[in-house]
């Protein structure tokens, strides 16, 4: 590789790590903010927030890959444009490969990267995610936690616990139960505790009532002196794990098992899921090319043109709504297939034809002097405002 080439890749490399490091936290932060209800509805552990936050990063990966590199890449080249390195390059006689193959070399280094993730790692991160949400929910004890907070156990069944007490006991237990159709039963009980014997859950109330409650308006009241109420049945059906196609190997995907509830009625996820695997790693590339055919070129300062960040990113967002538009269409529809391979590859085509014919691809000048001149007019009012505040500022102060 020449030393223009190392150069280049250098430059590229540095700001595609900065551009992931960012993308990945600011993408990260939303998708944990959403599931911040595992800690503070099942009262677990900082710890197990920290480790499902943790699982969240390899299915993310692969989304933001592309953009840090288009990011990256048009930024390069944009900058070393404003520093005239490339008009140097043009005039020394390097020919327009000379940016392409270290840009491209960075892209497929991308692009097994997302592969690698996207088919070795994040189906098992995947798996394990499920199974410590599953343990978390069946876990009664964290459950019971929070003194004084409703808890849904199952459609119908919710359960109050109105403090702790030393010795794993339980003070104030409120159970209302209205899971059978025309019966509503409340129970109340001073004391209790939860026992536990192998798979087996028990909460058992002492000194407390029972009120029974008909929709005829008939009620009963019941005391007793201890009064076990089974929880297993609940605690197992929540701690089931169940795994989605998204979840699955690509071995899994591939060869799935005819036992399987969710494949037996859904089949052609399971097949657009394969799809989406082996043709999301392209994307890394077909963004390197996106940018290169918008950045790649010498061009002057004068010509009005958009930024070439906001045209690669315009562009690049465009390509990959198409892609999901289609995976997400193959899920139903299997000819869709067909366009979630084509959409990477269509993209691909142009962009290299942009490049091989030493054409810039841009969006249409007339959108440049649509936003030049919003600007200025963006401008004009700006300072327009704040001469209108200095003036009133100057008259108080006149009048002080």
């Amino acid at each position: 590789m020449k030393v223009v080439e190392r150069y280049i890749m250098r430059r590229a490399l540095a700001v595609f790590l900065a551009a992931l490091i960012w993308t990945l936290a600011i993408v990260w932060t939303t998708q944990v903010l959403a599931r911040i209800d595992l800690v503070t509805d099942s009262g677990q552990s900082a710890l197990t927030f920290f480790e499902v936050a943790a699982l969240i990063i390899p299915s993310i990966v692969p989304i933001v890959v592309p953009f840090a590199l288009v990011v990256a890449v048009a930024q390069t080249l944009s900058a070393m444009n404003s520093d005239s390195e490339l008009a140097v390059l043009n005039a020394a006689g390097a020919s327009r490969w000379t940016i392409v193959r270290p840009i491209m070399l960075l892209a497929l280094a991308a692009s097994v990267f997302s592969f690698a993730v996207d088919n070795g790692v994040d189906p098992y991160a995947r798996q394990k995610n499920r199974e410590l949400v599953a343990s978390s929910r069946a876990d009664l004890l964290s459950l019971v936690i929070q003194e004084g907070t409703f808890h849904k156990i199952d459609d119908g069944l919710f359960l109050q616990i109105g403090q702790r007490l030393p010795d794993n006991r339980l003070g104030g237990i409120f159970v209302a139960d209205s899971r059978e159709e025309g019966v509503n039963l409340i129970y109340y009980a001073k004391s209790g505790a939860i026992i536990e014997s192998g798979d087996e859950r028990v909460l058992m109330m002492n000194d407390g009532v029972i009120h029974r409650k008909t929709l005829a308006g008939d009620l009963s009241v019941i005391r007793f002196t201890s009064y076990a109420f089974d929880l297993s049945a609940f605690m197992s059906a929540s701690s089931e794990v169940l795994l989605l196609p998204k979840d699955r190997t690509t071995q899994y995907l591939l060869n799935p098992s005819p036992n399987d509830k969710m494949f037996q009625k859904r089949p052609n996820k399971y097949l657009a899921e394969v799809h989406q695997r082996f043709s999301e790693w392209s994307y890394s590339l077909v963004f390197a090319l996106i940018a290169l055919a918008v950045a790649g070129d010498a061009r002057s300062h004068r010509e009005a043109r958009i930024h070439p960040l906001i045209t690669s990113i315009a562009i690049a967002l465009f390509v990959r709504w198409l892609g999901f538009f289609a995976a997400g269409k193959a899920d139903n529809i299997p000819q869709y297939a067909y366009m979630v391979y084509g959409v990477p590859i269509v993209a691909s085509a142009v962009a290299t034809w942009f490049i091989v014919s030493n054409r810039t691809m841009e969006l249409p000048v007339a959108w440049a002097d649509w936003m030049t001149n919003f600007a200025g007019r963006f401008g004009d009012g700006w300072s327009a405002l704040k001469l209108r505040f200095a003036r009133r500022g100057a008259s108080g102060q006149e009048a002080g």
